[in-house]
């Protein structure tokens, strides 16, 4: 009977893993066709966001000049953006939505759902469930204890210096970089499997793996799933409208790194929360000082803080991979004119730029801009920022 019952065990396990495979595979085949692109994002699990979201106040009387406002726009229309929104110290200058978009239009987020992992880790501790940015990690994915993984920081999760594999791309299907993204059960993968190459801090290195974990960690930090703490934690306190997470299988666990599926004003919302210090409304979300955290870069990354990109020292180009590697790198045609710019930056040159001094957000959200002329970074936000005459002090 025991003999029995183990075979029907084994094979239940065996067709378990033969169908995680089947997925997997249809998975990489999918994205080879997209030329490195996979697009399906199922199954996913609800990201609920305020029951009400305040409409958004509009300029009376724009602050910036309409040629600029229609300049911008129109770069952004020219660059398949899908939304582009303007909003300067409380209210909205311009808001335009392309094709088939809508306000409430769930746009995939791809690499912006890098720094709302950042607000995220502050929103749990500022509920007392991680101790602090230097907690080890190993206090959750206990799993790496005695080993040297146990050397990584929560921060390194954020700033991309946790030692993991870089990111890359290999059309071959069975591959570290292809099993952290679409296996159906990517954390255990991650965590078991996933090399290390790297001492924790001591080198940045981009990488999707990186900020899956987050997920991981706050689910066995709080002890709820990732997309509740999410909606409950983040989204509604601010007002944001919600919408859908990539799970990697019904019940699983969700991509913290990519793949949120959200309207353009819940990223106006997080970027209104880091201007206001990680204040809203008078209630202070984040832990005093995180925010100043999130905008400080490392000695291996000066452009890079936690999730948040950085005005920094000028360069012409710049991109996600570390700055020593020789990868195609963002067009920066000029200095940013504020200094103190900081941007949520992801694939398809989806941004979200934040400028403090000049309470100034500008959000474009889309598609893949156009191959010729290139996309330049630096053309929306200092389009806008003579067109309000600024006179901060510009990026060095």
């Amino acid at each position: 009977m025991t003999r029995i019952l183990a075979l029907i065990a084994a094979a239940f396990v065996s067709t378990t893993a033969l169908a995680a495979d089947d997925v997997f595979t249809q998975r990489v085949n999918e994205m080879i066709a997209g030329r490195g692109e996979y697009k399906s994002y199922e199954p996913r699990e609800p990201l609920v966001g305020a029951a009400n979201v305040a409409p958004l106040v509009r300029a009376s009387r724009p602050t910036i000049a309409p040629e600029a406002l229609k300049a911008a726009r129109d770069y952004a229309e020219r660059n398949n953006s899908s939304a582009f929104i303007v909003w300067r110290n409380g209210r909205i200058e311009d808001e335009a939505y392309f094709g088939k978009t809508a306000a409430t239009t769930p746009i995939v987020s791809k690499s912006l759902a890098k720094p709302m992992t950042a607000l995220v880790i502050g929103r749990a501790i500022m509920l007392g469930k991680i101790k602090s940015l230097d907690q080890p990690v190993a206090d959750f994915i206990t799993e790496w204890r005695g080993k040297p993984q146990a050397a990584m920081k929560i921060r390194h999760l954020l700033d991309m210096r946790s030692g993991l594999l870089p990111q890359n791309f290999d059309q071959r299907a069975d591959n570290h970089w292809n099993r952290a993204y679409l296996d159906p059960d990517h954390g255990r993968y991650i965590v078991e499997t996933y090399p290390l190459t790297d001492a924790p801090g001591s080198i940045y290195e981009y990488s999707n793996a990186t900020s899956e974990l987050v997920a991981l960690v706050i689910e066995r930090a709080t002890g709820r799933r990732y997309a509740e703490f999410l909606g409950t934690e983040l989204l509604q306190p601010i007002g944001a409208p919600g919408g859908e997470v990539w799970v990697n299988r019904p019940g699983g666990l969700a991509h913290a790194g990519c793949c949120a599926l959200l309207p353009a004003r819940a990223w106006l919302h997080m970027a209104q929360l880091i201007l206001q210090d990680g204040r809203w409304n008078g209630r202070q979300l984040l832990p005093r000082g995180y925010v100043a955290e999130m905008k400080t870069g490392t000695a291996q990354n000066p452009y890079y803080g936690l999730g948040l990109w950085l005005a920094g020292r000028y360069t012409e180009r710049r991109g996600f991979a570390n700055p020593s590697r020789p990868v195609p790198k963002t067009l920066h045609s000029e200095p940013y004119l504020a200094r103190d710019l900081v941007l949520f930056d992801g694939n398809s040159n989806q941004v979200v730029y934040i400028v403090p001094s000049a309470k100034l957000i500008v959000v474009r959200i889309g598609d893949n801009p156009p191959k010729t002329p290139e996309w330049d970074n630096s053309i929306l936000p200092n389009t806008l920022l003579r067109g309000m005459r600024y006179s901060g002090k510009p990026q060095q």
